[in-house]
């Protein structure tokens, strides 16, 4: 899905319960790109991804995706240029070792995949021909539009000489035990605001979150 497209989504799904919100959380602010250990540069544009792939490393959010089989992956774009990045038609994927591509589940996919039986809610049968109320017991989707609106992207644009991050999360449960074994981050379709010139492919070779945060802690001293 398309980045701009899937924060609409976002922000439709924010609005409604923006009354019903609870404080909002505040990620740690990133590290310049290239302080990653796991980072591609091009043009003078550096990305990179930070996996949350443990309990320590995954952001705080409301839900735990990485219980439901979701990992969280942090993208930081420094963009080192003088002129603004686009990212609206950035393709973000996470590629296997086997070469299976997946987008960053969308909200739908993120409420479907977190809800068990207990956050479904209970069934009451109404008269007539109209389909069961379902009662939930927790708002999930309220809490994945504030995760979003915590942790995701504040902008799909990334200013000049600044960096801007964001968490986004893959269905993971068809990848085995070791999922960041051999795979990568693909984004695809980054552009140049002004000119709409599209940079080449950022490839990112994934690496787990605890030599990443070793490497990066390193440089800083």
């Amino acid at each position: 899905m398309p980045f701009h497209v899937r924060h609409l989504v976002a922000l439709t799904l924010t609005l409604p319960f923006a009354a019903h919100a609870d404080k909002p959380r505040k990620p740690a602010p990133p590290l310049p790109a290239a302080q990653y250990a796991s980072h591609d540069t091009h043009a003078q544009v550096t990305i990179a991804a930070d996996p949350g792939d443990s309990k320590d490393s995954a952001p705080h959010t409301r839900i735990d995706y990485l219980a439901h089989g979701f990992m969280p992956i942090r993208i930081i774009v420094t963009n080192d240029s003088s002129q603004p990045l686009s990212l609206d038609d950035a393709r973000i994927l996470f590629v296997s070792s086997n070469n299976v591509a997946e987008n960053a589940a969308t909200q739908d996919e993120l409420e479907r995949g977190t809800s068990s039986v207990k956050n479904e809610g209970r069934k009451t049968p109404i008269p007539g021909p109209l389909p069961p109320i379902t009662h939930h017991d927790k708002p999930v989707d309220n809490q994945i539009a504030q995760d979003d609106a915590d942790f995701g992207f504040k902008s799909s644009t990334v200013a000049p000489h600044s960096t801007a991050a964001g968490w986004l999360y893959y269905d993971i449960r068809d990848f085995g035990s070791d999922p960041l074994k051999g795979a990568t981050i693909e984004l695809r379709k980054v552009r140049w605001a002004a000119t709409s010139k599209v940079l080449d492919t950022f490839e990112i070779q994934l690496v787990p979150i605890t030599s990443t945060a070793s490497n990066a802690k390193s440089e800083t001293h």
